[in-house]
């Protein structure tokens, strides 16, 4: 069973920088769907981005011009690149991965199947 693990996360103050990095434990996983998500507390967990299986980017309007999604194939790792960060990305993130994805889901979180445990990133004012 294809498992994916998150790391990179931290404190920061406004305005810093993060890159957050997902594992996923199969070679498979680099044709399929991955994308990062996120909860903070007492809210409902959102998309941030996501690659699909045809290697498009796709970004929630909240962090569209500040983040960027990236996938290394040859060690089958998907990279989130936060930057000008804002204390509302308080949040612990996840990495999410599946199989297939239909375009208008990936920023669903219902629509993955695989998850990581949560990074946690806390951005300070």
């Amino acid at each position: 069973q294809v498992q994916v693990a998150e790391s990179g996360g931290g404190s920061v103050h406004a305005g810093g920088s993060l890159r957050l990095s997902c594992v996923a434990s199969t070679y498979a996983y680099n044709s399929n769907c991955m994308g990062w998500f996120r909860q903070a507390p007492g809210k409902e967990r959102e998309g941030v981005a996501a690659v699909d299986s045809a290697g498009g980017l796709w970004y929630s309007d909240s962090v569209k011009g500040r983040f960027t999604i990236s996938r290394d194939k040859t060690t089958a790792t998907l990279y989130l690149q936060m930057n000008s960060l804002k204390p509302e990305d308080t949040a612990e993130y996840y990495c999410a991965a599946d199989s297939y994805v239909r375009l208008e889901d990936v920023l669903s979180d219902w629509a993955y199947k695989t998850w990581g445990q949560g990074t946690q990133v806390t951005v300070s004012s």
